[in-house]
């Protein structure tokens, strides 16, 4: 060994470095020359043992407890040294002045913390100080020593005395620093990997919370059906009535009901007041009252008078009945049991989702299986001490999730109303769309244009002028029907404006025939009800498609004689479902009644194809005399009414009402059609007036006449059958009575029609228009506002309804359009811009957050690497950094009019496909994974001079002593290498994120600050994912738990021209493209 006057001259040459190790002897070794020479290059930095990162890489390192000691010793002792030597030279000090003395004070108390410590630690490092330098047992002697402790030097303490200073002083045992298990606990938790699994599990739970949202609008509905039933019955028990809770009814019961009472069970009624009547509107969606019965009206027990249901109104009256059903058994128990237990449709954004999900997991479950086998077979064998743990996450379904509810608010701010965010990319699926037409397609104000008779027609203005001159006994009759056989009434508030500007209340069709008797004869709509008061009406229904008024006969054109009649009944309808009743009409050139004779029938046939071809709703008014048997108010004569009521009818005319289309409605039709997607007209209306009013709006654009029922019946259409999907280029017209007569074979020829009016629909037919196309791998959108399009609604791919359409069509549907018709475009196109930004944000998101995060598992894994990024920095990229940045794509604008594209073919054009993976994973994703490992294995030479073949397969070799560095050091390195591969991938992203803005247009073209193409998301992304980066690589807090580091600035700035570099690739990429737009570049180009 060397003299210290040799090493003091070393040091003094620079040749070594002291450095002070504790061992057995203390002395002070020196450092070989080439490891001093890498110490001057790299400052050290000291990682706490508990903090360490080696639990990482899951490298055991064994500590001696002990091992600190001698540094707390040292410590100790110069601590103490310190201040005896300030004691000294305050006592000598005495004589000086005060401001002196505080000077010395100050001094003193700056050479007792010599060192910059945590204020605790210091505290008691002082206290230590303090406590040693007052002690003096080794400057007194031993007699005074042995003396001052009160013990002999040859009999030592007496056991009295022993015990009594035990007692005191406590037995001589190392104080045991009390354990804290709640903070242990927190942070045994809290620890790397469990802390992994945290952020993740709060990663899921933010996703499910988009569900959850979902699940609770669904269980809003199922309480409104439970706030339907009422509390308590009033029941009949042992011959005493007495009112016990409704969920003790039971089969057999007798129950009382009256006005305002809820029917608290299925029951069936055995007496009522004769007036009793229910509200069903809950169940059915009608708002009129159904007026109670004691016998059966009909073979549906849903259907028939005598059955009270559950949850429905009295609104008059009063009954009693026998309970027939309870709870689950009941109407509303079906119902609600079939809500809760109803399966979701998977809709075509879910599929898609599956479809990636199910792709990732078996890729993940490969790569797993191949790790697995390599330990195995390799690495356990091998490298018996190394393992790795990692921890990757897909942020695609987070993405999804966001985007969805951020174009669904966009798409309110267009006034149209997603009731489900899955809703929002089914529209740019659909291929047919089925629409109302009152309402919908028209504007629903109704105006009276044309009056018929059987043998004349005339104009209103000209009906008009002859009711004027008066003496036309036919026009009178027809406005008498007119003004009694109407439920609607004007809105009292706008008496005072022209009778064709009031507000109506009630349906448009009333309406229009309420305005046209009140402009016949003024203030006639009142004094005609005064004067023949209505006895008794069986209102229209979709069904019948009729209604029905009874009056008394006083003042009419006919003798009153008792003996002969009673009651004059009125009744308005659709032709179709009254003629055949009809037995006479008035003749208007005779003035008087005349049989209904062939010649007849088939002038009104004539008169109502005119009328109809003219686009014009055709309203059939008749009357008859009617004296009943059963007497007026009971129930018997309600059910003689419905019976007999329409018999042996007389035809007095027929009105023709226009109802104009939508403005906008012609355009909104051809920019469907122009979108790909086949318009269809579903309309109650008779047929040849729904073809006339389609090839008004457009929808049917063929001048000859449409293919009819007989068409399709007698084999005259032609589809080839060799040509799957071929469609007919011809327009069709079915009516309601052909529809149940179609068969499969038929309904493949309906469905490949390209433009089609159902005419004369029911509800039942609407629903099975609907599955019918869906059964043909049609994506159908069914427009409407009534309680009749709730069932087509509800099963269609996408239900809309009109905002101010019926409670029953907006619950049934799917979206709501706020404002017009023509929005119904805008929510199209809005649908497809969705999916398209949705592929451009997953294909920012899989380079980074996918592949290449993938690779430093394998370079880990297989060849023994250092791990480039760690589980908790992609996780930040996943769902952090990355997910910002791909939420400012979704505000991107169209690159051109998607209206021109073809709907999405959804088993074909998936959300993602091999075009979208061979642009992230092997065009961007190869370029990103080989610049962020460059700069990882950069970071090593540099700041560790350990070079890039060394790092290959180092696998547990990579521990203490590995080049010469410490354990911690080492860990230290492999830290920041992380930190630089991470920072690394997030700039690069912004090269990426400025590629997929278009997928053919050049960045000059698609310029982020130019206006038509600006989005100022992106700049505010790229901040916020800035800041994240900046956050968890140098928060103190963030760096303690899951162990990351600073990274040094030239490892924030490489990285910039290498974004750029990405950027600028791309664009070559895409010139290849424009350029060869049929090369096999393009032909793979996403």
């Amino acid at each position: 060994m060397s003299s210290s006057f040799d090493q003091e001259s070393s040091i003094e040459k620079g040749e070594l470095d002291p450095i002070v190790t504790m061992n057995e002897r203390s002395r002070i070794t020196f450092e070989p020359e080439d490891r001093l020479e890498r110490r001057r290059r790299h400052s050290r930095q000291r990682s706490m043992s508990r903090d360490s990162i080696s639990s990482i890489r899951s490298r055991a390192q064994s500590t001696s407890a002990a091992a600190g000691l001698p540094i707390e010793f040292r410590t100790l002792s110069f601590n103490v040294a310190h201040s005896q030597t300030v004691n000294d030279v305050v006592s000598e000090s005495k004589w000086r002045s005060k401001t002196t003395t505080k000077k010395t004070k100050t001094t003193s108390e700056k050479i007792k913390t010599p060192f910059k410590k945590t204020p605790k630690v210091e505290d008691k490092r002082q206290n230590d100080a303090e406590h040693f330098e007052k002690l003096d047992f080794h400057i007194l002697d031993s007699d005074s020593v042995i003396h001052g402790l009160s013990s002999l030097s040859e009999l030592g303490l007496t056991s009295e005395y022993a015990s009594t200073r035990l007692a005191t002083d406590g037995k001589n045992m190392l104080p045991r620093r009390r354990q804290n298990y709640a903070k242990k606990l927190f942070e045994y938790v809290f620890a790397y990997n469990l802390g992994l699994a945290i952020l993740v599990l709060i990663v899921i739970f933010l996703q499910a919370c988009f569900s959850a949202f979902q699940d609770w609008s669904t269980g809003r509905t199922m309480n409104a059906i439970l706030d339907l039933l009422p509390a308590d019955a009033l029941v009949i028990r042992g011959g005493q009535t007495t009112k016990v809770p409704s969920t003790d009814l039971v089969v057999g019961d007798i129950v009382k009901i009256s006005i305002g009472n809820k029917v608290p069970a299925d029951i069936r009624l055995l007496a009522t007041s004769g007036d009793v009547r229910f509200d069903r509107s809950m169940l059915t969606g009608e708002s009129d009252e159904i007026e109670g019965a004691v016998d059966s009206t009909d073979k549906n027990f849903l259907e028939s008078r005598n059955i009270g249901l559950m949850g429905t109104m009295v609104t008059n009256g009063s009954a009693t009945g026998i309970v027939v059903l309870t709870g689950k058994n009941t109407c509303m128990g079906r119902i609600s049991s079939a809500m809760a237990g109803a399966k979701e449709q998977t809709t075509l954004i879910q599929m898609e989702i599956n479809r990636f999900v199910k792709i990732i997991v078996c890729l993940t479950i490969v790569l797993a299986l191949a790790i697995l086998l390599t330990w195995v077979g390799w690495l356990r064998r091998d490298h018996p001490s190394y393992m790795s743990v990692v921890a990757m996450l897909n942020n695609v379904m987070v993405a999804v999730a966001l985007t969805l509810m951020m174009v669904a608010r966009r798409m309110k701010n267009s006034n149209i109303l997603p009731k489900g965010l899955s809703t929002v990319e089914t529209l740019g699926c659909v291929n047919v769309i089925c629409s109302d037409k009152t309402g919908t397609l028209t504007e629903n104000k109704m105006v009276v244009t044309t009056v018929g008779f059987v043998d004349e027609q005339l104009t209103v203005a000209e009906a008009l002028s002859k009711m004027e001159a008066g003496q036309n006994t036919v026009l009178t009759e027809l406005h008498r029907a007119a003004a009694l056989c109407n439920d609607a009434t004007f809105d009292p508030l706008s008496m005072d404006l022209a009778v064709l500007d009031r507000e109506v209340q009630g349906n448009a069709t009333d309406g229009a025939v309420l305005k046209f008797a009140e402009v016949a004869h003024a203030n006639s709509t009142k004094t005609l009800p005064d004067a023949h008061p209505r006895k008794y009406q069986i209102p229209f229904n979709s069904k019948n498609k009729w209604m029905l008024t009874l009056h008394d006969e006083v003042g009419t054109n006919y003798e009153v004689t008792p003996e002969k009649t009673k009651y004059l009944v009125y009744v308005k309808g659709a032709p179709d479902k009254l003629l055949p009743f009809a037995t006479s009409y008035w003749s208007a050139k005779s003035g008087s009644v005349m049989p209904l004779d062939a010649d007849a029938k088939a002038q009104f046939s004539a008169l109502q194809e005119r009328l109809s071809r003219n686009a014009e709703r055709v309203i059939l008014l008749c009357q008859r005399h009617y004296h009943p048997v059963e007497t007026l108010g009971t129930n018997a004569f309600g059910d003689e009414v419905l019976e007999n009521g329409i018999a042996d009818l007389t035809i007095i005319g027929v009105l023709g009402i226009t109802d104009p289309p939508r403005k906008e409605t012609a355009p909104t039709i051809a920019s469907c059609r122009r979108a790909g997607a086949r318009f269809f007209m579903v309309t109650g209306d008779f047929g040849l007036t729904g073809a006339a009013i389609a090839r008004n709006v457009g929808i049917f654009t063929h001048s000859g006449e449409p293919d009819t029922y007989e068409t399709i019946a007698e084999g005259q259409t032609f589809v080839n059958d060799n040509e799957k999907g071929a469609r007919v280029n011809s327009s069709l017209l079915l009516e309601g009575p052909s529809i149940n007569k179609l068969t499969d074979e038929d309904w493949d020829i309906v469905c490949s029609y390209e433009e089609i009016v159902f005419a004369r629909t029911t509800p039942e037919q609407k629903l099975r228009i609907v599955n019918e196309l869906k059964a043909r791998d049609n994506v159908v959108a069914v427009t409407g506002d009534g309680v009749n399009d709730a069932p087509a609604l509800k099963a269609a791919d996408v239900g809309i309804a009109i905002a101010a359409g019926s409670d029953v069509a907006l619950e049934a549907s799917d979206l709501v359009l706020l404002d017009k018709f023509d929005s119904i475009v805008e929510a199209i196109r809005l649908g497809r811009l969705v999916f398209q930004n949705l592929q451009k944000g997953i294909a920012y998101l899989l380079p980074a957050g996918s592949f290449s995060e993938i690779w430093p598992v394998l370079l880990n894994v297989f060849f023994g690497v250092p791990s480039p990024l760690s589980s908790f920095l992609m996780i930040i990229i996943c769902v952090f950094t990355d997910l910002f940045l791909s939420l400012s794509l979704i505000m991107e604008k169209e690159e051109f009019d998607l209206l021109t594209l073809p709907p999405r073919n959804h088993k074909k054009d998936h959300l993602i496909n091999f075009k979208i993976y061979a642009q992230s994973y092997l065009f961007i994703g190869v370029m990103e994974t080989i610049c962020a490992h460059a700069m990882f294995f950069l970071y090593y030479w540099r700041h560790a001079r350990i070079p890039i073949r060394d790092l290959f397969f180092a696998f547990e070799g990579y521990s203490e002593g590995f080049h010469g560095y410490t354990q911690d050091e080492l860990n230290h390195f492999n830290v920041v290498g992380q930190g630089v591969y991470f920072i690394t991938l997030v700039i690069l992203q912004f090269g990426n994120l400025l590629s997929v803005r278009s997928k053919r247009m050049s960045i000059l073209q698609a310029d982020p600050f130019r206006a038509e193409r600006r989005n100022p998301w992106l700049l505010a992304g790229m901040a916020v994912s800035l800041a994240i980066a900046i956050f968890v690589t140098m928060e103190p807090g963030i760096q303690r738990i899951f162990g990351t580091a600073t990274v040094p600035i030239e490892f924030w700035l490489i990285p910039i021209p290498l974004a750029l570099g990405i950027l600028m690739m791309d664009e070559v990429r895409k010139v290849f493209v424009r350029s060869f737009p049929n090369g096999p570049l393009a032909k793979i180009a996403w």
